[in-house]
């Protein structure tokens, strides 16, 4: 009974990606994984087969669900679609955490609603484990901590514990931590300087400068303070912290397409991605895609 049951779900799910395909006016791609280097080949391959189909569209919309991963495997899947389309939406049904969020800042567009959330961009690096395993850690976590050792050390309260603590940090990972956040932060200002603000001409909320034309300067200097406010960890105090559409827009100032009030476009998105993510939990996969070509 199991593959047919699957066959009615794969005819379902590619019923339901044609009508999202049709309201976008674009191709549709579903991600729902972690952010690694083993998903870049297939990823590729997907968006090189849409590309290849009859339908010649130049925007690209992907449906992100992700815990975050490696802000490195982010920039050549940004460097894949930007080679193949013109127009990049992200549509955020669930969640996209730390290196999820720096590939939304990528796209032209970022769709949610209300109950999305996005996370601080804290990047996360790979590390031998003691078991031998390789895990993902947030890297401004450790910063963070070795500069509140070092502030404590200056200041004469740094205790002997603590300093015995400090002695053991590897310098070379922390200065790949290092590397890690500046990535993130120059990737993130670029990224939002030249897709996400292409089209903010005049400004809008600003009492003093309404209507007035938005410089490069100031298009430069609004994404370095998203990027610098996204990755504060005093600011969110977690990295699995939620960052809803409404912080979004209020305290970042970025500009979000909210799909709250939108009836038939939350039934599109939510009867696609609640039934796409039940299959996926159900069945317990860490990963999965799903293009029109591609299951």
């Amino acid at each position: 009974m199991k593959p047919i049951f699957d066959s009615t779900i794969h005819s379902i799910l590619n019923e339901r990606l044609q009508k999202l395909e049709e309201h976008f006016s674009s191709d549709v791609i579903f991600y729902y994984a972690p952010i690694s280097n083993g998903l870049v080949k297939p990823f590729r391959d997907i968006i090189e087969n849409l590309k290849a189909d009859i339908t010649k569209n130049d925007t690209l919309t992907i449906i992100l669900n992700t815990p975050g991963g490696s802000v490195e495997v982010v920039e050549q899947l940004v460097n894949i679609i930007r080679q193949h389309y013109n127009e990049i939406n992200f549509i955020v049904p669930d969640s996209a955490y730390s290196a999820g969020t720096i590939f939304c800042m990528s796209g032209d567009n970022i769709y949610m609603d209300y109950s999305s959330c996005l996370g601080p961009i804290d990047p996360q690096v790979e590390v031998q484990a003691p078991n031998g395993q390789t895990q993902w850690v947030p890297a401004l976590g450790y910063l963070d901590k070795v500069n509140e050792l070092i502030n404590k050390s200056a200041a004469g309260t740094l205790t002997h514990a603590e300093l015995v603590m400090l002695q053991k940090q590897d310098l070379a990972m922390l200065r790949r931590y290092e590397q890690a956040k500046e990535l993130t932060i120059a990737l993130l200002k670029n990224w939002l300087v030249k897709y996400k603000f292409k089209n903010w001409d005049t400004h809008q909320t600003n009492p003093i400068k309404i209507g007035q034309p938005v410089t490069i300067a100031e298009k430069t200097e609004r994404a370095e303070e998203i990027a610098v406010l996204l990755s504060e960890n005093c600011e969110w105090h977690s990295h699995g912290r939620s960052i809803n559409i409404e912080t979004l827009k209020s305290k970042l100032k970025l500009k979000i397409e909210d799909y709250s009030g939108q009836t038939e476009r939350t039934r599109l998105i939510r009867g696609y991605n609640d039934l796409i993510t039940e299959f996926i939990r159900k069945n317990n996969f860490e990963a999965f895609m799903h293009s029109r070509n591609f299951i």
